[in-house]
């Protein structure tokens, strides 16, 4: 697995090309120029790992409360927030961010496992995890 920059890249890179798919699939996703998709995914990025985390801590009784369904809605708003800053990238309403927050969600999760590996678990006859 790469580290530091080449790791960056590649995420910011991922990140790049899922919202170019979802700006395909939803409707409510455009973008005025491949610069603009690039800064939204790395505004993105940045978003997801410095103000996300803060709002998932200020949200904690919700999310307990909701069963973990409040993430969806933290994930859709970072969307919108990076819809709000950056000029040329634009995510029309909050159902249209929620549904696409879920979908990026979805395939990062499959990209990232084929990407990096995404380590399997494996029991073997006494119960120890390998």
């Amino acid at each position: 697995m790469p580290h530091g920059l080449i790791a960056f890249l590649i995420h910011w890179a991922v990140l790049t090309l899922l919202l170019w798919v979802a700006s395909h699939v939803f409707k409510g996703i455009s973008y005025s120029s491949p610069g603009a998709l690039w800064v939204a995914a790395l505004l993105l990025g940045l978003v997801n790992a410095i103000v996300r985390p803060i709002l998932i801590l200020l949200t904690l009784p919700l999310t307990v409360v909701t069963l973990g369904l409040f993430l969806l809605v933290i994930n859709a708003l970072m969307l919108m927030l990076v819809s709000a800053v950056v000029k040329g990238f634009e995510v029309k309403g909050f159902w249209t961010a929620l549904a696409a927050s879920l979908f990026i969600a979805v395939l990062s999760f499959f990209l990232d496992a084929a990407l990096w590996g995404g380590g399997t678990l494996t029991v073997t006859h006494g119960g120890n995890w390998i």
